[in-house]
């Protein structure tokens, strides 16, 4: 592989996520030679993305090759690394994932990872990802897939039971858990270190250390909370307090696998300041393209996610371990289900991602995620076998679901929602 890697970046046209990668595959240093080949379904978004990578691969210096494509499978041969950040119809199905619902009766909080949204998102999502799957199961066989999509869970979970493909699961979740018990104690975010293990927004933080002298922060956490705005992830507080660990990385996230989740707030994603966001990116970029203005400087610098830190640490062997991977369990959790998606460090070299262990979850915490690993399996293979019998069961087995009768309408409802995207994914 050397230094002559071929980055397939799909989703490449994305508001949300394509200037994120674009910003860390410029600011590295780490990729000089390689060719980053970025495909999109929208051939005029994606010949301005790419404009703006070979724009930003200029003024860094960075030494890539750029490419664009529309068409996957021509992107795929070769492919040693595939970065996945794709969705479908975003924002209109994903209101729907919320707002239907809540029509019958669903007290939720997201709509995305968990409850009635999760399952919808997972029985969209998954036929198009097993398409990328096995293409690349024919074309790059030996290509690691990095996966930035929701529900990362579900994706990895899927993929780790039915294709040989590897991949890695990225989510700054993490991040956030760090930036909020820092806020908490009044310490600078970078002092601080944390060790968690669970699921996708629902993990534990199993060490909550000083970076510089290794002291255990968890008394200082617990302490300063008890009189800190109250305001601040009270829901999150409140499950600290009853199990001893700071859970999930907000209440909104967190809220998503819990029946009384929605005690964190129901207000559902803000939409209206998403599409704010892309319109706003849409005429900045247009602007920078024709030269009325200059790059902005934070779109020079790096994100914070971590797909590029993955990449460059199996090309260049370094050994690098990463804050938290999404990948197939196998007891890097012994006391969560082998056969499940979960949220640990990982290291990652040439050989490829290799969990790094925490030992077991505390035995309650363990508990009260057991539950939800049997809504993602369920959904799972609901979504692989575009089963309705076994979408109504994922439902009725989620603890955010409080009736059978709100179960069958919103089944019906949003499995005609989604129809066109659902089919059977597994041979």
């Amino acid at each position: 592989m050397a230094n002559q890697a071929k980055i397939v970046f799909l989703g490449a046209t994305s508001a949300s996520f394509g200037l994120s990668m674009l910003r860390d595959v410029f600011s590295s240093e780490e990729l000089r030679g390689c060719t980053l080949t970025l495909v999109g379904r929208d051939a005029e978004r994606l010949g301005k993305m790419a404009e703006l990578a070979r724009q930003l691969n200029g003024r860094s210096g960075a030494g890539l090759i750029v490419e664009q494509t529309t068409d996957r499978r021509a992107a795929f041969g070769g492919a040693d690394f595939v970065v996945n950040a794709t969705a479908i119809d975003r924002n209109r199905l994903w209101k729907m994932d919320f707002e239907v619902p809540r029509k019958y009766g669903i007290r939720h909080t997201l709509g995305e990872n968990g409850g009635p949204g999760g399952l919808f998102f997972t029985l969209r999502t998954l036929p198009m990802i097993f398409d990328f799957v096995r293409d690349m199961e024919e074309l790059c066989p030996n290509a690691l897939l990095l996966n930035f999509a929701n529900p990362e869970s579900r994706i990895v979970l899927a993929l780790g039971r039915y294709s040989r493909i590897r991949c890695i699961g990225l989510c700054h979740g993490i991040y956030g858990v760090r930036e909020h018990a820092a806020k908490i104690m009044g310490l600078p975010t970078e002092e601080v270190d944390v060790w968690a293990a669970g699921l996708n927004h629902f993990q534990c933080l199993m060490q909550l250390r000083h970076r510089a002298t290794g002291d255990d922060l968890y008394p200082r956490l617990r302490a300063a909370e008890i009189d800190y705005d109250p305001d601040f992830s009270p829901f999150t507080r409140r499950l600290l307090r009853a199990f001893g660990y700071w859970l999930g990385c907000g209440d909104g996230h967190l809220g998503e696998y819990l029946a009384y989740g929605w005690e964190g707030g129901e207000e559902g994603y803000d939409f209206s300041a998403d599409e704010r966001y892309r319109a706003e990116f849409a005429a900045t970029l247009e602007s920078v393209l024709s030269g009325a203005v200059a790059i902005p400087a934070n779109w020079l610098t790096p994100s914070g996610e971590r797909g590029v830190a993955a990449i460059a640490g199996v090309l260049h062997n370094r050994k690098r371990v990463l804050e938290s991977g999404v990948v197939y369990n196998r007891s890097a959790i012994p006391n969560l289900p082998a056969e499940l998606a979960v949220e640990v460090p990982v290291m990652i070299d040439a050989a490829g991602v290799h969990p790094i262990s925490l030992g077991p979850l505390p035995d309650p915490v363990a508990k009260l995620m057991s539950m939800q690993a049997s809504v993602q399996q369920m959904a799972v293979e609901a979504a692989v076998h575009a089963s309705k019998e076994l979408a109504l069961q994922a439902l009725l087995i989620d603890p955010v679901v409080n009736s059978t009768t709100a179960a069958v309408r919103l089944l019906d409802e949003l499995w005609e929602a989604n129809r066109p995207y659902i089919r059977e994914c597994i041979p």
